[in-house]
Parts: structure tokens; sequence; C-alpha cells
């Protein structure tokens, strides 16, 4: 057993195949799509890691099921959780997703230590 959501993997995955520069890794318990070499969205048991225009949080108030990301005790900057109860419905995950690639060509690739 996977330590993600395939289902949900699989149905991120139709969402991204017409986009050319795509790779999958497994990381972080759970799958990541890159998108033109940058980290997008991530598949885990509990939903998906979605990443955004930080300016972008305060225009998500009216939607539900979604948290800015945590790591050490710190907010993470650009990344927000999404429960999957709010992704079963297509047009959510279609938004979620549709969000993550709008601010994919704007990431900055992590430094490398």
């Amino acid at each position: 057993m996977r330590g993600y959501n395939e289902t949900l993997a699989l149905r991120v995955a139709e969402r991204l195949m017409h986009i050319p520069d795509i790779e999958e890794k497994l990381m972080f318990s759970g799958l990541v799509f890159m998108v033109n070499g940058e980290m997008c969205i991530g598949v885990s048991k509990a939903g998906m890691m979605v990443r955004i225009d930080p300016n972008a949080l305060e225009n998500l108030s009216h939607k539900d099921g979604w948290e800015q990301m945590v790591m050490g005790g710190r907010p993470m900057k650009g990344y927000i959780s999404v429960s999957e109860n709010v992704l079963v419905r297509n047009d959510e995950l279609d938004f979620w997703v549709q969000l993550a690639l709008d601010f994919n060509p704007f990431a900055k690739a992590s430094k490398k230590k």
C-alpha cells in the first residue's frame, strides 16, 4: 500500500497530462508532481499540498477545506494543504490544480545545499 491516496494521485495526473514537462517523485511520504522542474502539487493520504502565490492566501477566505502548511512550527510561505474531503468534487480539484499551475511559472527553485 502506498503512503498517499492513489485515486487522488491519478485524478491529479489526468489533469496534468497535457503539460509536456511533468515529473512524479516519491517524497514527503507522498507523491509530488514537479512541473517544469518546480514542485507544484503533492498528494498525501489526507489530501493535497498545493504551491501557490503567497499573496493569494487572502483571496481564498471563501474556500473551505484548506490551511497554510506548517513545518517546524513555522508557516510555509506559498504552500497550503487541501483536505481530501474537498477534493472529491471535480470542480474543487480543478480549482486547486489550476491555482498551482497558474503560480508555477513564477515559483523559484529552492536553493540546493
